[in-house]
């Protein structure tokens, strides 16, 4: 099946990331919208988020990554409307046979039914217990959730288990399941990553179009600092020459509103990201395109990325290097360097069932 390259000129693609629709790697054919010469008008229309249904046979998936902390993870939806042009997740949206460009964030999989898939995985015998992480790929969070509440429902398998979980999210949605969260870190089964790149309001807008602005991921550090979650502010990504000069000033504001741990990451371009970037830099910003990809490339060994482990996350060389020494500097400055004790597994049992007969002690 071919797929649609060029975008046709009737549509209008306010507040996406994206600026194209480049047919995925693993198709065979491509087409174009080119003018066929009948000067006929369409009719003009916005390009609208469309979100299927999946049923999951699965729900944890399992990695190797010597650069990542967890093992195991699940992912409430594929695709993600939040739209930011850099998410090193987009060409996942190939194995779809879907572009990882407006496809991505406007052609959305959400997968109700994936709580009672998870209770039934951690529930076999023999399954041991270790912090499963969500939001790693896309945004648990994102606007869809609101009427799916797929999230919810993983969420509550996850405090009726007692099972640990690390989240990850730009989403404000997430301070709806307080009441879930608040238990559970109270218990020392939860912690939250909230993912603040820029505190300008404006450059947030153009290459993270549908997420909540910068000050409504503050205050979401806030409310659930507020209620007992310990949030740790996430400089992710680092874009060097474009958003690097806000690391302290990120810090300490997120610092302000009660976060108490941090961490950055470098910014990612694999396979079909590193020409949409490109691209996104010369029609947004084209007076610091060039300066902006000469500078990931220095971090990166001369190219757009490298996928090494070890690198892929920091990168190397003289810029990665005072990026670093700048983050550890406001770190200690800001009280972000206290250890967090690790989320406790020993709480885990499986919940009372109906019918279940009472213990007597």
């Amino acid at each position: 099946m071919s797929r649609e390259t060029a975008l046709r000129p009737e549509l209008r693609v306010r507040g996406r990331g994206a600026l194209d629709n480049a047919t995925g790697r693993y198709e065979r054919e491509t087409r174009v919208a080119v003018d066929d010469g009948w000067d006929l008008p369409e009719e003009e229309r916005l390009l609208r988020t469309e979100v299927r249904i999946e049923r999951p046979r699965s729900a944890l998936s399992w990695n190797r990554s010597p650069d990542l902390p967890f093992d195991r993870s699940v992912n409430p939806y594929r695709g993600c409307e939040h739209g930011c042009v850099y998410c090193f997740a987009r060409p996942s949206h190939a194995w779809l046979n879907l572009s990882p460009g407006l496809d991505f964030e406007t052609r959305l999989i959400a997968r109700p039914g994936i709580g009672a898939v998870l209770a039934r995985e951690i529930g076999r015998k023999g399954y041991a217990v270790a912090p499963v992480a969500i939001g790693t790929n896309t945004d648990p969070y994102q606007p869809c959730e609101a009427t799916h509440r797929v999230m919810r429902e993983v969420l509550r398998v996850l405090h009726d288990w007692n099972h640990p979980v690390a989240i990850t999210t730009k989403g404000a949605l997430i301070t709806r399941d307080l009441d879930l969260l608040a238990p559970m870190a109270a218990a020392g089964l939860v912690r939250v990553g909230i993912s603040v790149t820029t505190l300008d309001a404006g450059l947030a807008r153009a290459m993270e179009p549908r997420c909540p602005a910068p000050q409504s991921r503050l205050e979401v550090i806030r409310r659930l600092s507020a209620a007992g979650v310990p949030v740790r502010v996430m400089v992710a990504p680092v874009i060097p020459g474009l958003t690097d000069a806000e690391l302290e000033s990120i810090l300490a504001a997120a610092r302000a509103e009660g976060a108490v741990a941090a961490s950055w990451i470098m910014l990612r371009l694999p396979l079909e990201v590193a020409p949409m970037v490109r691209d996104w830099l010369e029609t947004r910003l084209p007076g610091r395109a060039a300066k902006v990809m000469a500078r990931i490339r220095e971090v990166h060994g001369g190219r757009d990325y490298d996928p090494q482990w070890g690198r892929r996350m920091r990168g190397e060389g003289l810029w990665s290097d005072l990026i670093a020494q700048r983050f550890a500097k406001a770190c200690t400055h800001e009280g972000l360097t206290v250890p967090q004790p690790p989320l406790r597994t020993d709480l885990f049992r499986r919940p009372d069932q109906p019918g279940d007969q009472l213990s007597l002690f």
